[in-house]
């Protein structure tokens, strides 16, 4: 590293921008991995921004294993740092006290004691009289019981980013203060956009990797370079008290989520905050005031008012005890209350680690430790996917929209979280040619990755932890496509054209299954990282001899374009084209739907002449389209790719010459009830960067044990170490294994992420759950662990129960689906 005349180096290996708590632990963490040669740079001073006015609670129990896995991380870290630093980071474990006002908060903490065990953290449920024994001066009359977590803790935000600083000068790292970035320089190369430095108020530096850390400030950074970083600013409040009788350092972290309030010890005093329901979204990301450090916004009792008045209601000696200090400090809040991390698509070298809706301080530990193992290994060690920065699509940036939905994250942090809840803001943002005929049929939508989709045909939504009404409509759906019709609009589906004289070879590559067959052949395919886990879950249709079509889910656009790009080799002759929106996507699913299909096109759509996992185009309803033997319910059926400009005119013919067949429209609900009955995996839950097909049970779907057309050996991107990992697992088996289960109560309504127990002792956790109509009873897929093989016949000898909010239902569970 050289400096330049105004003292500040003209080149690194990595440059971070921003000198927060994430800031700083990325340095710290790449430090520890070998990288020494960064130089973070701070507009301000360190800790100035976001970080300084953090709460600075540290909840370990997350609602993913990895989220945990983070957390967990963290307060390890924390409690050593100041051993190795001489700094103290004011981390405390004093236990967390979550109370329940309602029937409902209970069934969510009885079901957040049972997540506890699947990832073996200490939780006890407690009566209202026991949680006042750790907090004597709540009231508690009004309360149902309450939740302990005894490792959870808190620490000084701007102490602690002092620490993680100075850890990272010692190893090397060089920390410039008071330095504005300007800008990012990028180039453009036969491989794409890659970043080449920073420019700065103090001189430009040339860099292979820069990692945007700049929180509230990312989404501009970003702007300036093409990346989409949807993040926006709320106004976030808390009062810090004078002292009050019988507060003591150690006094647990206090949360009343159904009068929206934390508190806090602080030197004696409380601090108490909260998350309102409705928010009040701060400036737009591009109007944000330079400079801006350790400042807050104006007072806003009134906005206040809601937290506070529940603050007294629960801790009656506030009513006596004086305000020290009120903080209105902006933090800045994702579209879906994830945090943002890892490599932007289409600009190589460019990392981000923002946007942590009011986590920060807990998740900046194992946050930065990742990003740094990202940044050095190319790729990250565990499963990220809920907080890849590349599940966004550019729609995400637009301020307005931001603005939109921001009000309403920011409550639901205490919100209860309802199973399978749907935002209320920022909606209609992509919608399907068949909108309006969905509507019209009477559709209850949900969205994903900006598409309106169809859940089912019938009333608004309501939740519930029980049966809601919907699941009746839902079953109707499923009933219609399993003894007659149904029409599935699956617009959503991510689409991609994959074409050239490089084609072949490249998705022969990325697919661990073989891509090289006949023009006409669909082959469902993973696509596999170097370790042998998923990175997507795809069917591939050969088109013509040096053309693909790619189907994907709508949530992976932009995660599989960015692995597609990542993967093509240098000089290939390779053209992706997003086609998403240009296509409306129709299943038409059930026996009959080969009977129906025949009354609108001369094709051949018997057994021999369009068998399974084939795909032809021809003329449907006065419309050319392409039709494919694909189901994802386990029915006879096609998925009929259409023009946009034609779809409505062949969803008409569909319901008119449909109706005598029994032709139902069927939404998402349905779908996912369909395929748990068949056992079918979904990429984010069942398949993830941390399992292969070997626990997923679908080796088969890979190229392991065959040949290719040409007699040769497949050599797929995570060839080796899947492997390597089916060897060391052969004798005796997979100690970690995905299986179907059907509970034996048919009232009880199951959602996934119950934790699964055999005669009484904790063996895994549910990845996805739904009402089966056809089997009678709920139904899904679970990951079992055990020190010995996931064995057919160990599955056999039963005592399998799942934990539905405290209660113990028996299940049956097996390695085949129950249809």
């Amino acid at each position: 590293m050289s400096e330049g005349s105004t003292g500040l180096a003209d080149r690194a290996q990595v440059v971070i921008i921003g000198g927060g708590v994430i800031g700083c632990s990325t340095a710290y963490h790449l430090a520890k991995l070998g990288w020494t040669d960064v130089v973070l740079l701070e507009q301000g001073t360190l800790s100035c921004g976001t970080t300084w006015h953090a709460a600075g609670l540290v909840g370990l129990l997350r609602a993913s294993e990895s989220g945990t896995k983070l957390v967990q991380y963290s307060t390890e870290l924390y409690a050593g740092l100041e051993a190795e630093t001489g700094l103290s980071t004011g981390y405390r474990q004093c236990g967390g006290l979550i109370v329940a006002r309602t029937e409902d908060r209970m069934v969510q903490l009885r079901r957040t004691v049972a997540t506890a065990a699947a990832f073996d953290l200490e939780a006890e449920m407690l009566t209202p009289e026991q949680a006042q024994e750790k907090w004597p001066a709540i009231a508690i009359d009004d309360l149902r019981g309450a939740i302990w977590l005894p490792q959870d803790g808190r620490a000084n935000p701007t102490d602690l980013t002092l620490a993680l600083a100075k850890g990272a000068r010692s190893a090397g790292v060089r920390i410039r203060e008071h330095v504005r970035v300007l800008g990012v320089d990028i180039e453009e190369t036969a491989r794409g956009r890659r970043v080449t430095g920073v420019r700065t108020d103090a001189g430009d530096i040339r860099a292979d990797v820069v990692v945007n850390c700049a929180g509230q400030w990312a989404k501009a950074l970003g702007d300036q370079v093409g990346v989409t970083v949807p993040l926006h600013s709320a106004e976030h409040f808390y009062v810090v008290t004078d002292q009050v009788d019988g507060v003591h350092p150690d006094l647990p972290i206090l949360r009343d989520p159904d009068g929206y309030i934390y508190v806090k010890e602080e030197v004696g005093g409380l601090v108490v905050g909260g998350f309102e329901p409705v928010a009040k979204p701060w400036v737009s990301p591009s109007q944000i005031p330079y400079p801006f450090e350790f400042q807050l916004l104006e007072e806003d009792w009134e906005h206040f008012s809601v937290l506070m008045d529940s603050a007294l209601e629960r801790i009656p000696a506030l009513e006596h005890t004086g305000v020290r200090k009120f903080y209105n400090g902006p933090e800045s809040f994702t579209p879906d209350n994830q945090f943002l991390l890892g490599e932007a698509p289409g600009l190589r070298g460019y990392f981000v680690g923002a946007g942590f809706n009011s986590v920060g301080i807990a998740s900046a530990g194992g946050a930065g430790r990742a990003l740094a193992e990202w940044i050095v290994e190319g790729a990250p060690s565990m499963d990220l996917t809920s907080v890849d920065v590349r599940r966004f699509s550019p729609y995400a940036s637009d301020e307005t929209w931001l603005r939109s939905r921001v009000a309403e994250i920011l409550g639901l942090h205490y919100a209860v979280p309802w199973p399978n809840r749907e935002p209320e803001t920022a909606r209609d943002v992509r919608l399907s040619p068949l909108h309006e005929r969905t509507t019209a049929a009477g559709a209850t939508f949900g969205t994903r990755n900006g598409w309106e989709r169809p859940l089912y045909f019938g009333p608004p939504l309501d939740y519930s932890w029980s049966k809601p009404a919907w699941v009746e409509q839902s079953n109707a759906e499923q009933v219609a496509c399993r003894t007659a019709v149904a029409v599935f609009d699956q617009t959503s589906f991510s689409k991609y054209a994959v074409s050239g004289a490089g084609a072949l070879s490249t998705l022969q590559r990325i697919c661990a299954n073989d891509v090289d067959v006949a023009v006409g052949q669909a082959v469902y395919t993973p696509w596999l990282n170097e370790r042998g886990s998923y990175e997507s879950d795809v069917t591939v249709t050969r088109t013509a001899d040096d053309e693909f079509l790619v189907v994907s889910s709508a949530a992976t656009t932009v995660r599989d374009l960015a692995w597609l790009e990542e993967h093509v080799e240098d000089g290939a002759e390779v053209h992706v084209d997003d086609l998403s929106g240009d296509f409306a996507v129709l299943g038409v699913m059930g026996p009959r739907s080969r009977e129906l299909l025949g009354r609108l096109t001369d094709a051949d759509l018997s057994e021999d002449g369009f068998g399974f996992a084939t795909s032809q185009t021809f003329r449907l309803a006065g419309a050319r389209v392409r039709g494919t033997r694909m189901t994802y319910v386990g029915e006879l059926g096609w998925e009929l790719l259409v023009r946009n400009d034609d779809a409505v005119g062949v969803y008409d013919a569909l319901h008119q010459h449909g109706a005598a067949l029994g032709l139902a429209d069927a939404g998402y609900s349905a779908i996912e009830s369909l395929r748990l009955e068949k056992g079918f995996r979904a990429f984010g839950r069942e398949l993830t960067p941390d399992y292969t097909p070997i626990e997923a049970g679908l080796l088969f779907a890979t190229g392991l044990d065959r040949l290719d057309r040409h007699g040769r050996p497949q050599d797929f991107l995570g060839r080796a170490a899947l492997e390597e990992r089916r060897e060391r697992l052969r004798r005796p088996g997979p100690r970690r294994r995905l299986v179907s289960f059907v509970v034996a109560d048919p009232e009880a309504m199951l959602w996934g992420g119950e934790l699964v127990l055999r005669h009484g002792e904790p063996v895994g956790q549910v990845t996805s759950a739904a009402y089966g109509a056809t089997v009678g009873s709920c139904v899904g897929l679970a990951y079992l662990r055990r020190d010995e093989p996931v064995t057919a016949s160990w599955l056999a000898e039963g005592g399998f129960e799942v934990d539905l909010a405290g209660v113990r239902l028996p299940i049956s569970a097996t390695l085949k689906a129950p249809l």
